[in-house]
Order: structure tokens, then sequence, then C-alpha cells
């Protein structure tokens, strides 16, 4: 089946908001060329400096302390001839065909999911306080517990749940004694998989992992032609330095063609300049490095254009996800990468509180807003991260939810209708005629999806009960039953893929 006569799951679709006008994109893109050119990548990988080196680039050798490096200059005109090899349009496909993703980087269609690997594991259960009058409130108590395989597959089964989330990320970082760096690819790719029917997306741990994840993944997907899972790679330490096994990584799967992020995460204000032009400069020249790499290594490879710069506390030097900085960064790449007509993987929705409550909610849904309305095509962290990419609270994902089916709402493109300007005079007229109401031609519009949902925890009364109706709605998620994989294909899998720890290790699925 050819990718155009597919269906995909339905993203959002925007008109893109440009912070910068086309010449000072230009003038960014001149910038990136200059530091590619005139001050290069140092490389610690002699292969990606070797790939490199054959590919047309300028290498030298250099020694930082004591171990040896690669200057690593790249051609204005060999990087632009390059990127006209990277694919537009990326196809994610899915366990579920249905869910299977389109990333067009001439479309601003818009997907949310999960991201990062969070080390803290925040279950919430209701309690009743009281309150002045008499009164009982109803509050969550919150317990932190480290990451496990448990948390990861329970977390996958609540997002497969959850309607606006379109693709996992694993996020929870398994921390089980069992598990090692040599086993932990397989079991973080088998729990999202055996939970979710989505996309699935994570980086690779041991890149002698990598025919191992992809062998799995093509006995669970069934034969079809777009794998249900993807690659994050972030090549670069910033400023303009690349990583020696994940520059490996960066080979090994674009010689592969899976679809691949290639990411880098600047800071502002500590590993990148604070303003918006120098910062975005830069993380471009780093991001390009490693697309022209995954290109010099399988041409044609499908990437997608990996922006995550984040802004520094000026107080700590810790990472400021909470800062508008933090939204502006994100819609200045978005635009970088549609001018290269590569799809865009961002960041929405992290923000700096510990908890959920007020801050959380307004930090996540403004940045929703932002980065959604610059149309970047993929968006990770967007439910459930707290403090930072620290902590995952399954609650704060339920919150998540509502939140993007809100700004979802307020983003859509308008649904102009030239005839029904025609048919609202008439149906203006009738209702000025009569009884003065316009009841009768809603039921139209909501046929035609032109009617926006409101907030899902609305109290009846006046006591907020945002937090009890939340928990609630989770308790009734992590109830039921996960659709998970069958037998058959769980005994193939579990024959055919070294590594897999214990059945017992296992929470839910059809195990």
């Amino acid at each position: 089946m050819s990718d155009d006569a597919m269906e995909y799951r339905e993203p959002l679709k925007v008109k893109p908001v440009e912070r910068f006008s086309s010449s000072q994109i230009e003038t960014v893109h001149r910038a990136s060329m200059k530091l590619l050119a005139e001050t290069g990548i140092s490389c610690a990988g002699r292969t990606a400096s070797e790939v490199y080196r054959a590919g047309g680039c300028r290498v030298e050798e250099t020694k930082k302390e004591s171990r040896t490096h690669w200057q690593v200059y790249f051609p204005t005109q060999l990087v632009e001839e390059i990127l006209k090899l990277v694919p537009s349009r990326v196809v994610l496909g899915a366990r579920d065909p249905k869910n299977t993703l389109l990333l067009d980087a001439s479309s601003p269609s818009v997907y949310f999911g999960t991201g990062s690997e969070a080390n803290v594991y925040l279950r919430s259960q209701l309690k009743k306080f009281s309150a002045e009058g008499g009164h009982t409130i109803q509050y969550p108590v919150f317990t932190e517990e480290p990451g496990s395989i448990k948390a990861l597959c329970e977390s996958a089964h609540l997002m497969q749940q959850l309607d606006q989330v379109d693709f996992f990320i694993r996020n929870v970082n398994i921390r089980d004694e069992s598990v090692t760096p040599e086993n932990k690819d397989v079991n973080v790719f088998f729990a999202s998989l055996l939970h979710t029917s989505k996309h699935v997306q994570g980086g690779l741990t041991d890149p002698e992992a990598l025919p191992a994840v992809i062998r799995m993944a093509r006995l669970i997907g069934g034969g079809q032609e777009h794998l249900p899972i993807s690659f994050i790679v972030c090549p670069i330490k910033s400023p303009l330095s690349m990583v020696a096994d994940s520059s490996e990584k960066v080979i090994s799967i674009a010689r592969q063609k899976v679809p691949m992020v290639i990411s880098s995460s600047p800071q502002g204000g500590s590993t990148a300049p604070i303003q918006e032009e120098g910062i975005t400069a830069q993380i471009n020249a780093e991001i390009l490095a490693g697309i022209v790499l995954a290109q010099l290594a399988g041409p044609g490879a499908p990437v997608l254009y990996g922006s995550v710069p984040v802004r520094a506390r000026l107080d700590t030097l810790h990472d400021c996800y909470g800062a508008p900085e933090f939204v502006r960064y994100a819609m200045d790449c978005a635009q970088m990468a549609r001018w290269y007509g590569i799809p865009c993987y961002s960041s929405a929705g992290v923000g700096d509180a510990k908890r959920p409550g007020m801050q959380a909610m307004a930090e996540k849904l403004y940045s929703y807003l932002g980065t959604a309305s610059a149309g970047a095509q993929y968006i990770h962290y967007a439910f459930g991260l707290l403090a930072g990419t620290n902590i995952f609270s399954p609650l704060q994902a339920v919150l998540d939810n509502a939140s993007v089916r809100l700004a979802k709402d307020i983003l859509r493109t308008a649904d102009f209708d030239e005839e029904g300007v025609d048919a609202a005079v008439q149906e203006i007229q009738t209702a000025a005629a009569g009884s003065g109401m316009f009841v009768r031609g809603i039921r139209k519009q909501l046929r035609r999806n032109r009617v926006s949902h409101p907030y899902e925890f609305v109290s009846e009364d006046e006591e907020d009960r945002v937090f009890a109706m939340a928990q609630q709605k989770l308790d009734s998620y992590l109830a039921q039953e996960a659709e998970g994989l069958s037998e058959a294909v769980i005994r193939q899998v579990r024959g055919q893929i070294p590594g897999l720890l214990p059945i017992e290790t296992w929470k839910g699925g059809s195990l």
C-alpha cells in the first residue's frame, strides 16, 4: 500500500505562527552555516569522523585532555546538497494501523505524545480532609517511587486510553535490579509495545541492541510496511561537540532506514546564548550536523529535526522549563525545520512545578498553545511530567489530556464555509422573527465537529473537584483490562529475542 493510500491518525491542523521573518530565518541559516564551516563540530567518534571525511567534510585530528578528537568542518554547499536528500514526509507505524502517523514538513499538522525517562513515578490516591464549617474535602496524597518496569507498563496502559495521546515515548526510567545496560532496550520496547497499540519511540542504551529491537518490532508489527517503533538520538553535547557512542547510534540507525529523531538540547544562558536568535543559530547548526551524518551514512534515511532547547535558571543554572523563552525557542526551531522541509520534533507540556496544581496547569497550557501554534509536527513531553522531566505523574497525565483537548480546540484552523454565511444569515433572520433562539442549528454544527468540548473536570457545585474527578478517572483507566498482544505473538517474541525478563516481571497485558 502506498503512503498516499493509507489512513492516518487525525492530527491537529494549524495555521503556523511565525516569530521570525523570512529574512531573519535566512540570517539564522547563514549563521549556522558559518559555525559549521569555520568553527566546526568537535567529534569524539572515530567512525563518525571517517563518515564525515568520506562524505566531503574537512576533518582534522586533535587532542582534548589526552584523548583523540576530530574537528569536522562542513562546506556550506555540501550541507545544502545533503539536506536535499532528507525526506520531507516520515511515516511512523503502529501496532494498530489506525494509529499510524504521517509527519509532513509541508503540512503543519500536530501530534502530541509523552516523553523523557523520568526517574520518579508519582502515585496518588484521594484522602478526605476536614475543612472549616464541618465540611470535608477530597485531595490527592502523593507517594514517590523509583521507576520500574511495572510503572512503565502501567504508564503505557494509561496512555493507550487517553484519547489525546497520539504516540508513546518511554516516559519512566526502568531501574529494576534485573535491568542491565545490555537488556534494558529490549525490555523497554517490549513493555511499551505490549501495553499500547500507538507508535512507540525511544532511545537506545546499547547500540548493540539495535538488531534485536528492530527484529522484535517486525514480529509485533506483523509484516506491516512501517515499523511500530522509531528512535531518538541526541548526538550533540552543546556547544558544538559530538558524542562518540551517540554518533555511532546515528550511523547504525540511518543505515537501517528506521525513522530517527536527531536532537539537541542546549541550555540558553549556559551552553548556548540566552537570546533566541543566538540559541536558534547554535541548535540549528548542531541538529544539521547530526542530520548530515545520518544522510552520509544512509542517504534518504528518514529523520526528524529534533529541537529540545531549554533555558537556564539564572540562580542555579538548572533547566528552566516554565520560562517563556522555553516556548519561544521551540517556536523558532519549528519555523527553521519547516524552512528546511524536515518534520519537526519539539517540546511542550513540561514545566517546573513539582506537584499537580495551578503552576503545572499554567506552565503546561501556555506551552501547548505556543509550540503547537508554530506547527511542530511531533510534540513530546506533553503528558504527565513534573519537576522538569524528573517526575512522571499519572494523575497529571489525565489532567494534561483535558488541557491538550482545550488547546486543540483553541488552535484548530477556522472551518470557514462561504455558503455557511448565507445559511447563518437566514438562521439569524428566522430566530429574530420568532423565538430568538438558535437551538435548531446546533445539531448540524455538532455533526460537523464545529462545537468545542467544555473542560472535562467541571464541578456541578461550588467546590473545586478537579483533582477528585481526575483521580476517579485515572483509577477507572487503570482498572480496565489491557488489550495487549496475543499469546502467540508473545511466545514468538520471547522465543526469538534474548534478554527479556521473566514473565512475572510484567504487569498487565495478556501475560
